[in-house]
């Protein structure tokens, strides 16, 4: 497979690229500063460029498979849309170049599906950056792509364990957290394995 990866120096998009070239996948990383990216692969194309940036954006995805995104806004818990932004520069460089085989991590929270009063809390908080989100993927979904949404709840940098739960509905039970390296390892799996076509996954340790 032939894989670009937006957001690729980020804490799971470099997690992502390690682990799909581990699987003998072509992977682009697609980055707005290189020398972020701590990896280093003979199957491994690093593209600088600007997810805002629609032409780009587009020029990138040409010649590919699939498509990660691993992007995140730096605005925190302000009101934005630079997620929606770049999510439909990716979809419509996608539809441009006859790819539609997406997977994008999003947030556990995006369906208000965080249980009990300390789930409305974090939903609260994090209403701004939810919405942004959510409405990246309405626009995936509404696009006729082959996507697969994940929904990781609270995201940490300790090692890979292999062992989280995936739940369609909700989250999975009495969990808080996952590491990234976990996300990143369900994001290549969801690539390999059929189950997940046009589904949206909360993961959580």
């Amino acid at each position: 497979m032939k894989l670009i990866v937006f957001g690729a120096t980020g804490g799971v998009g470099q997690h992502v690229v390690k682990q799909a070239l581990e699987k003998g996948m072509d992977v682009t990383a697609f980055v707005r500063t290189p020398f972020k990216l701590n990896v280093t692969h003979e199957k491994l194309q690093v593209i600088q460029g600007d997810a805002f940036n629609p032409e780009e954006v587009a020029a990138a995805i040409e010649g590919h498979q699939a498509v990660v995104s691993c992007l995140g806004s730096n605005k925190g818990t302000k009101k934005s849309g630079e997620l929606e932004e770049m999510a439909k520069n990716i979809v419509l460089g996608m539809k441009q170049h006859n790819v539609d085989r997406i997977v994008y991590t999003a947030s556990a929270g995006i369906n208000k599906e965080l249980p009990g009063v300390s789930g409305k809390l974090i939903m609260q908080i994090l209403k701004n950056p939810l919405t942004d989100h959510r409405n990246a993927v309405d626009f995936i979904q509404a696009n006729g792509l082959n996507y697969t949404i994940v929904r990781p709840l609270g995201l940490t940098n300790d090692a890979f364990m292999g062992t989280y739960r995936e739940s369609v509905e909700g989250v999975p039970d009495k969990s808080r957290t996952i590491p990234r390296a976990d996300v990143a390892h369900f994001i290549v799996k969801a690539l390999s394995e059929e189950g997940y076509t046009n589904a949206s996954i909360g993961i959580a340790t």
